[in-house]
């Protein structure tokens, strides 16, 4: 495990007094603006929300010096998606190509990072941004969050842990920013995304076990690992607002801290079910927002943009689907917030046949998660294996193996469930099986999603007002699948892994089969 020695927790002990300081006047010049997004993270895998088995002193501090978010979630399930809405503050089926993974980022959408620039903020980032995907070919000069930080490396505990050095990168660029320049930067988590080192959490020790994995030592002991990841990045992120706090930055820095989707898990990452876009968010800005305080305010990544336009005097974008989240932030009461949330998926990964995805959309209330699957003849989670695979027509299409791929490899939770499917039936199917056109959960109470109640009639009521409600909202904001025009998507480009299913397996381009002549 990772030596916590003496120095970082007596560092960790005085960031967090100083955060904890009352009040002063709120800033007179524009706020820096520190953003984290770390890789794969679901709610509530922060010691703040009072988990156990995870050690986030840093995610703690900042959620403790201001508001801790209960209800926050990523616009998609899965990196490049998630990224690109938060940077739009569009939805995923307003962004075209970026609403799917590791395809384009049109040049036409406006990004936050590109406004703020232009008005005087020094921008960058270091470690994962907007990706994968290809921006280059799209006619951007810099990946579309900013020029990149990465110079700086280290030699990291295990070799499952990226190398970047992303406190010595954020040192480079603000050396480089003119005195009192503000600053915006973006730091993007390598962990907790998969590949894990084996053991590395330990094989004891508490543990949150989410009621859709089964209550077996592997699973537990990948959970350990996994959270071994987030208390990496959150050590990292420390360095990096102890240097702010050296420079005296600390007092004029908006510090929001979040991640870009759920952990990569069967019933989690690549699905709109609870863990898949529910993530953690903690936001401070010292003399400005109220420290300690806790919120059930239901609000999107989406929204993050125009918050941060917004604190920074900067104007708006225009047809945007996020609103700002600084009046709730200020405790600006005349501002209410919306009594709900939208998600939404297309393709993840290359994992069935055609190259097509399993699209979905989501609507998230307090109380219930509704999910309408749109093509549920096609396998959530992935093809499974075919009883056999014709040889691959190019090295560069790699085989079907065993299959299910939108759910990430390598996995020891993922083996663990093909291989004793038979043990844990139910957990199996809600994972990898077939679903149904419509799903709805009751979160308060079953915030794993494994208690299907769309066909229970006791429900009927509220399945009708939240899909009509979804639909509603689709339609209005343009949504392709509330038209004839929906398998757009399934045209649109992959610039990742193509594996030998039947069908187009063309990497980096379009699906004619799918793609309108109007496109």
């Amino acid at each position: 495990m990772i030596m916590r020695h003496t120095t970082w927790l007596i560092a960790v002990t005085c960031l967090t007094a100083l955060m904890a300081c009352g009040q002063q006047p709120p800033a007179k010049k524009k706020p820096n603006i520190l953003f984290v997004i770390t890789d794969d993270q679901s709610f509530p895998y922060a010691s703040a929300y009072g988990t156990p088995g995870v050690r986030t002193p840093v995610f703690d501090a900042v959620a403790a010096s201001g508001v801790l978010f209960n209800n926050a979630f990523a616009a998609a399930p899965q990196c490049s998606p998630s990224r690109a809405a938060l940077l739009t503050g569009r939805n995923i089926w307003q962004l075209e190509e970026a609403g799917t993974h590791s395809s384009y980022f049109p040049k036409k959408f406006p990004v936050f990072t590109a406004l703020l620039d232009s008005a005087g903020y020094k921008t960058g980032y270091t470690g994962k941004a907007w990706g994968p995907g290809n921006w280059k070919d799209a006619g951007w000069k810099n990946n579309p969050v900013g020029v990149a930080y990465n110079q700086h490396t280290i030699v990291p505990p295990y070799k499952t842990i990226s190398n970047i050095d992303y406190s010595a990168n954020f040192k480079a660029f603000y050396q480089q920013k003119q005195a009192d320049q503000p600053f915006f930067f973006w730091v993007g988590t390598h962990e907790p995304h998969r590949a894990y080192t084996k053991g590395s959490g330990g094989d004891t020790g508490a543990v949150h076990l989410p009621a859709f994995l089964p209550d077996d030592a592997v699973i537990k002991n990948d959970l350990r690992d996994y959270a071994e990841e987030i208390a990496w990045a959150d050590a990292q992120i420390g360095k990096i607002i102890d240097f702010l706090r050296e420079k005296g930055e600390l007092e004029n820095t908006l510090i929001v801290l979040t991640s870009d989707n759920g952990m990569p898990f069967p019933s989690a990452k690549a699905t709109l079910m609870e863990y898949g876009t529910h993530v953690p968010l903690a936001v401070s800005w010292k003399g400005v927002i109220e420290g300690g305080r806790r919120t059930d305010e239901l609000v999107g990544l989406i929204d993050l943009a125009p918050t941060f336009l917004q604190a920074a005097g900067v104007a708006g974008m225009p047809q945007i689907s996020g609103k700002s989240l600084l009046p709730l932030l200020t405790q600006q009461t005349d501002t209410a917030r919306n009594a709900y949330v939208l998600t939404g998926m297309e393709r993840h990964s290359a994992s069935r046949p055609d190259n097509v995805g399993y699209p979905s959309r989501a609507i998230r209330t307090a109380d219930y998660l509704f999910v309408l699957n749109c093509k549920p003849d096609r396998w959530p989670a992935g093809d499974p294996p075919p009883a056999s695979e014709a040889p691959s027509p190019s090295p560069d299409i790699k085989p079907v193996g065993r299959g299910y791929h939108d759910i990430d490899d390598p996995s020891p939770s993922k083996s663990f469930l093909i291989t004793h499917k038979n043990e844990w039936p139910q957990l199996f199917h809600q994972g990898f099986e077939k679903r149904p056109a419509e799903l709805l959960y009751d979160v308060r109470n079953d915030p794993g999603c494994t208690k299907n109640l769309a066909a229970d009639p006791a429900f009927d009521s509220v399945r009708h007002a939240l899909r009509s409600q979804l639909q509603e909202m689709l339609t209005q904001q343009g949504d392709p699948r509330m038209t004839d025009n929906g398998d757009i998507f399934e045209s649109y480009p992959r610039f990742g892994t193509m594996r030998n299913f039947p069908g187009f397996k063309k990497k980096g381009e379009y699906n004619p089969a799918y793609q309108h002549a109007d496109h």
